[in-house]
């Protein structure tokens, strides 16, 4: 089956399908919404064939809909009929999920997406599970995202912010008990040495957990 896999993001959508070697992309923001998205990934593919589309988002989704419109997007994901607008089945995932399937090598894996935000996702023997940690208190009342996403880079500078993510990445290994720590995102560049048991991820491994998404298990 040919699939076009489609990551949204706060700065730019990127598409990619079946048998293609470049990705292509236009700019987001907090102004688009899904049907401008759709508009934007028909004019980008328009020579492409799929019969089916895979869709990373940038927010939780619950029964393989968007559960809550992005913050740094603009409004109506909640409700909008994907199917409807490509005209072939769609599956949706959170972006940090389809990025960690597509990271995947076996056993218990965590993802953590250090980004604008901070995405998580654990997949164990192969079952994908989306987590939720980046709102979760880590100290002083403060969340994990508030440390560890780009406004915690800024606040903390490069030394703090990586002590910081070191500390995180123990936190969840022994609360998860994983064998395999991936660490995504655009800010991942920023660390020098890794974690213990931790690699460094690649965002265009997203395409693959994109078409992951519909192999048959």
């Amino acid at each position: 089956m040919k699939v076009l896999v489609i990551d949204v993001g706060g700065t730019h959508v990127k598409v990619l399908a079946t048998g293609k070697r470049a990705h292509r992309e236009f700019a987001s923001g907090p102004h688009l919404t899904p049907r401008a998205m759709v508009k934007g990934v028909k004019a980008l593919s328009a020579d492409w064939r799929y019969a089916a589309v895979s869709i990373g988002y940038p927010g939780p989704v619950r029964n393989g809909r968007p559960a809550r419109d992005p913050w740094n997007l603009g409004r109506g994901w909640v409700g909008f009929d994907f199917r409807r607008a490509f005209g072939v089945p769609v599956r949706i995932v959170n972006d940090a999920a389809m990025q960690a399937l597509g990271s995947y090598r076996g056993g218990r894996m965590l993802f953590l997406g250090l980004g604008t935000g901070l995405g998580s996702a654990l997949i164990v023997d192969g079952a994908l599970a989306p987590l939720e940690l980046a709102h979760l208190p880590y100290r002083h009342g403060k969340s994990y995202e508030h440390f560890l996403g780009v406004h915690g880079f800024h606040r903390l500078g490069a030394p703090r912010w990586r002590a910081c993510v070191r500390d995180v990445v123990a936190l969840f290994t022994a609360a998860f008990q994983v064998d395999d720590v991936v660490l995504g995102g655009g800010n991942a560049r920023h660390l020098r040495a890794l974690p213990a048991h931790a690699r460094r991820g690649n965002n265009d491994l997203a395409f693959r957990g994109g078409f992951e998404l519909w192999k048959e298990r």
